[in-house]
């Protein structure tokens, strides 16, 4: 037996998980529908239809199907799978007691379904019924039991990574453990992987969706992506969110498209397929609806300019709690509209924006690259541990929250302070240069924080 099978068999002795079986659920993967494989969608739309995927997690199976029924209405492309926070933690004692809760009483005591709690067997007859690509949306530092109950359960793709899962949402979880249990599910989705269509991992762009500089979310992405392909790992979507300028996104779309393409043959891996996925705004949403309903059909176009192979909606109900079903499925709606009036749309890159920022990567790139450390995580790691990578307004100890950003006349996200972020003193001094620095630092503070809400 492989260390990593032993492994398995321990992760999966879980008091709070049903007696797994392993050949049932490789001969499920084995034999499973084409079409709940997200990969196999992207193969089928090259070139064609941006796929649309909302996000929504009810705790009783009842909502969480009657969601599904809502969002096929609404002709969704990739179904939602948001986990409560319990799990995301891996309190399944409390996600337990909350599940019954609800049960009971017909009122939601979790933010997202309890997958480990409803289990692989309850949660496949769903998915399995519509049919659909299911992506797994968590938010999880150790995700080895929550993957391995979603590949069971016929959700083919997973997101999230290390970095992407860790430093956004935790203050002590150690880093380093991070990284050994994102290689772990690396390895899992790739050995399933080879039973039919590929798994696809997907990482998160957003971050913080704070003031993040598009190299950093560009240089993670890359990094997470390589840790992934080097497990054996064939389908990847990188990401990223909308960052308040037009003109930033496309310029950001246009360079993480080209260099993941780069750096994975760099490694060798040239053969797996690469995506790219936009996620609608992330940071604060405007109280007005009719705004955030704007804001929503902007960020549709950008997409489409960009070109996305799968967007992410938000709803009108962002800025006042957990969005109702019916309000994710007009989203959606809405969306579908928007790409259908749309049919693509050409997009003109800023050249000098352009090589500014692929200089800003590489740099740091090529800083990773040379830690002398022996293996990519063990490089990454240290790479954060020294503020060679930084991640604006991160609650985690180990970031550095060195670098600070600023927005300039025409909304791009600018650094002003660039802390040990090794990018060129050229980009440093363009950056800076497009931003009025002469304020005092009372000014400049309140400026920032203007520009955290810009949407609102």
């Amino acid at each position: 037996m492989s260390l990593l099978q032993e492994e398995r068999k321990i992760i999966l002795s879980n008091e709070f998980v049903d007696a797994f079986d392993f050949a049932e659920v490789t001969d499920f993967v084995k034999n499973a529908s084409k079409e709940l494989f997200i990969s196999h969608h992207f193969k089928k739309n090259k070139n064609k239809k941006m796929m649309v995927q909302p996000r929504g997690g009810f705790p009783t199976y009842e909502k969480q199907y009657a969601l599904y029924e809502f969002f096929l209405k609404a002709n969704v492309d990739v179904l939602p799978l948001t986990v409560d926070s319990n799990t995301r933690l891996n309190d399944y004692a409390t996600a337990q007691k909350m599940l019954r809760l609800s049960e009971e009483n017909n009122i939601d005591m979790l933010n997202g379904y309890p997958l480990v709690t409803h289990g692989y067997r309850t949660t496949r007859k769903m998915i399995t019924h519509f049919d659909k690509p299911v992506s797994l949306r968590h938010g999880t530092p150790d995700a080895r039991l929550l993957i391995e109950t979603a590949i069971a359960s016929g959700i083919f793709e997973i997101e999230g990574g290390p970095i992407t899962y860790l430093l956004p949402y935790s203050k002590n979880f150690p880093l380093d453990k991070a990284f050994l249990y994102w290689k772990y599910v690396e390895r899992v989705c790739a050995n399933y992987s080879q039973l039919n269509e590929p798994i696809n991992r997907e990482s998160f762009g957003p971050l913080t969706a704070t003031m993040v500089p598009p190299s950093i979310t560009i240089v993670i992405q890359l990094l997470e992506m390589l840790l992934s392909l080097e497990e054996g790992v064939k389908s990847f979507s990188v990401s990223f969110a909308q960052q308040g300028s037009m003109m930033q996104d496309i310029v950001t779309g246009a360079v993480l498209k080209k260099l993941a393409r780069f750096y994975a043959e760099e490694i060798g891996c040239g053969d797996a397929d690469i995506h790219l996925v936009y996620h609608q705004w992330m940071g604060a949403f405007p109280m007005n609806r009719d705004y955030a309903d704007q804001l929503i059909n902007m960020s549709t176009v950008i997409a489409s300019m960009v070109g996305a192979d799968k967007i992410i909606t938000k709803t009108c109900e962002e800025a006042v709690g957990i969005p109702t079903k019916e309000a994710n499925a007009k989203t959606v709606a809405n969306t579908q509209y928007t790409l259908r009036i749309l049919n693509g749309l050409p997009s003109v890159v800023d050249e000098e924006e352009e090589e500014i920022l692929t200089l800003e990567v590489k740099a740091i790139m090529e800083a990773v690259f040379n830690d002398p450390a022996d293996t990519l995580w063990r490089k990454v790691f240290n790479c954060i541990k020294s503020g060679i990578i930084d991640v604006p307004f991160s609650p985690h100890i180990i970031n550095h929250n060195e670098m600070i950003t600023l927005r300039d006349a025409q909304k791009n996200i600018r650094i002003i302070k660039r802390g040990n972020v090794p990018m060129p003193d050229r980009c440093y001094e363009y950056h800076k240069s497009q931003c009025d620095l002469s304020k005092d630092t009372t000014s400049i503070v309140n400026d920032i924080i203007h520009d955290i809400g810009i949407m609102q």
